[in-house]
């Protein structure tokens, strides 16, 4: 009995890492709508400004919540560099493809940043969850096999694989492995 209790407790105590995971992969596959919005508008995929805007804020909301600022913003530097890889592939692919150019160009202001907002949020409180998960050895090999399960599950394609790979580059600490 004893020992049932102690392999218990080890598991409720090590936050699960997949929750964040699964948020970086919705980051992801919103870039999708990014790259839609900035399309054919001449509006470039860097935007150096709102970037920093975003790290900005995202280093003053860590504090708030207890997260080591330079941690939690090396962590959105990967978001922001993923969706932008993201970006690149999609602009490359419609370039190449026409009939692959999307049909609906959503508001970025209205439609599509408010969605990033509402995800950065659900990802500092996950990054504050698994703060003791992204101390331990075991991280890289945690994330690596949810980041696996998360694209296998969502059917990601090429660039967007690359794009979540690139979203967790800093989550362990680390560099994380390739899957």
């Amino acid at each position: 009995m004893l020992v049932v209790t102690v392999l218990l407790l080890s598991v409720t105590v090590v936050p699960d890492i997949s929750g964040f995971v699964a948020l970086a992969a919705d980051r992801i596959e919103l870039a999708d709508q990014v790259a839609a919005a900035k399309w054919g508008t001449g509006q470039p995929i860097d935007d150096p400004p709102r970037e920093e805007q975003v790290l900005a804020s995202v280093a003053e909301r860590s504090v708030r919540l207890g997260i080591d600022p330079a941690s939690a913003t090396a962590v959105f530097r990967d978001q922001i560099e993923a969706s932008k890889l993201v970006q690149r592939a999609l602009f490359r692919r419609w370039h190449a493809d026409p009939g692959s150019r999307p049909t609906h160009r959503p508001d970025l202001l209205t439609e599509v940043r408010p969605r990033l907002d509402r995800i950065t949020e659900d990802m500092l409180e996950a990054l504050k969850a698994a703060e003791r998960a992204r101390a331990l050895p075991s991280c890289e090999r945690k994330l690596t096999w949810a980041a696996f399960r998360v694209s296998a599950r969502r059917d990601l394609d090429r660039p967007h694989r690359a794009g979540l790979h690139r979203a967790l580059g800093s989550f362990c600490g680390a560099q994380l492995v390739s899957w």
